[in-house]
Order: structure tokens, then C-alpha cells, then sequence
């Protein structure tokens, strides 16, 4: 999945907010950071106040649809 195509599925779910559209996030997160890896994860957490929206912290890290503990440096 490209980056922009995983924007706009994003503005789409922030859009509507709610528990099912941070589930459908987190599948788009997850195949963001398999694709392109943490940076443009936290990247799109920023640019689209996906923490605000659903408590997305950047670092957190995506796999398989489930959001996992941010990675400790």
C-alpha cells in the first residue's frame, strides 16, 4: 500500500472516530509498518492527530491488526 492511498483511508476512519474505525486503523497501520516501517507510522499518527482521535502514541508499534507496546529506546 502506497502512503497516500493509506492517508486516505486513514482520514476516512478519523472521520469517523469510534472503536470499530481505530480496529480498521490499526489493520491500516499495521500493513503501513510491514510496507514502510515505524517512521511513516509516526508520521501518519502526526499528521492526521490519530492520537487525539483514537490514542495512537507515536512508537506504538502495528502488527496483524493489534497495536503493540512502543518501542523503548
Amino acid at each position: 500500500m502506497t502512503l497516500e492511498r493509506a492517508r486516505q483511508l486513514l482520514e476516512v476512519q478519523a472521520g469517523f472516530g469510534g472503536p470499530y474505525n481505530a480496529n480498521s486503523a490499526k489493520l491500516i497501520l499495521s500493513e503501513v509498518m510491514r510496507d514502510h516501517g515505524q517512521p511513516a507510522v509516526d508520521e501518519l499518527i502526526g499528521e492526521l492527530e490519530l492520537e487525539r482521535i483514537f490514542g495512537f502514541t507515536p512508537g506504538t508499534r502495528f502488527k496483524g491488526g493489534l497495536a503493540l507496546d512502543a518501542i523503548r529506546k
